[in-house]
């Protein structure tokens, strides 16, 4: 969390949030109707973008500075450690970035239960996309040009929560809860894949 918030560094994905998300309204043109069409997904997007801005330094910082040896030697298991990380990111770029839908949501004209949607979706998807950037963080440490690997990596994976985050927009309830699925899939499985990845670099 520390590392989250400190020198303004949970800005940064904030800032590139709503710069995305600003990007849009420029490049489509002032159709309102179309901009209330897309403005869910392209928040989405830009959620996605978002998570993925910090990737470098959730693990591999930890990692070349003997933080998650020292942990390791004290008895906490690995997987612990990556499910607090997990939680740390999340407190980090998700509270901020909901907040920040608020104000893209303005952009692209989005209706009150729109808004709505998008901000319970991203309650529900976030935890997901936060456990998936660790996991990724983790499986890239130390590896030279880790933050385009990092991409390479966790964007295809994180698909299916753009697809139903988006799909849930549409006020069905069978979206939210594939999307409920996937999330809670990630977040339960990200720490284990931390704890691999982690033990399969000290080998």
């Amino acid at each position: 969390m520390r590392r989250a918030w400190q020198g303004g560094g949970a800005a940064w994905p904030v800032g590139f949030f709503l710069l995305v998300a600003c990007l849009f309204p420029f490049a489509v043109g002032p159709d309102a109707a179309l901009l209330a069409r897309i403005g869910g997904g392209v928040i989405w997007a830009a959620a996605l973008l978002a998570a993925l801005l910090p990737i470098e330094r959730l693990v591999g910082p930890d990692v070349e500075a003997g933080v998650i040896d020292q942990l390791t030697v004290r008895g906490m298991p690995l997987a612990m450690i990556g499910l607090a990380k997990t939680i740390a990111h999340w407190l980090g770029f998700a509270p901020p970035l909901m907040v920040a839908a608020i104000v893209a949501a303005g952009l692209f004209d989005l209706s009150a239960a729109t808004l709505w949607r998008v901000e319970l979706g991203l309650l529900i998807g976030t935890p997901g996309l936060a456990a998936l950037a660790v996991a990724t963080s983790a499986l890239v440490a130390g590896l030279r040009g880790s933050g385009a690997v990092a991409g390479l990596v966790m964007l295809p994976l994180a698909i299916p929560l753009l697809i139903f985050g988006a799909g849930s927009l549409d006020g069905g309830l069978g979206a939210v809860k594939l999307l409920a699925a996937v999330s809670l899939l990630l977040t339960a499985g990200a720490p284990w894949i931390v704890a691999a990845a982690i033990r399969a670099g000290m080998d």
